[in-house]
């Protein structure tokens, strides 16, 4: 990824995923805080990996905070800041609508 620009999207609210995504050059670094880590950090983390893959995504520094986010709101976050840090303004809804079908 050609940018060293930090994004962050989310909140820290009930339900939510806050996340942020900073370019690195060491592969996918994923640092999750989550008070239910111990039951479903690895399938947290897992599908933050596999949102990022989807998306060419592969040296990045992740820093995320879950307060109890469903999968479709850690994927959409995900999704939200692939595009806000690659400066896209035009999302493919027919590529994602396909993916997460």
């Amino acid at each position: 990824m050609s940018t060293s620009q930090t994004v962050t999207v989310g909140t820290l609210e009930s339900s939510d995923l806050m996340i942020t995504l900073k370019p690195n050059n060491s592969g996918i670094q994923v640092e999750l805080e989550s008070n239910v880590k111990k039951q479903f950090g690895t399938h947290i983390t897992a599908l933050i990996i596999e949102t990022l893959q989807h998306f060419g995504v592969v040296d990045i520094q992740v820093t995320a905070v879950d307060k109890g986010a469903l999968d479709c709101t850690i994927k959409a976050r995900t999704i939200a800041a692939i595009y806000r840090l690659q400066g896209k303004t035009d999302y493919d809804w027919k590529v994602i609508d396909a993916w997460n079908a």
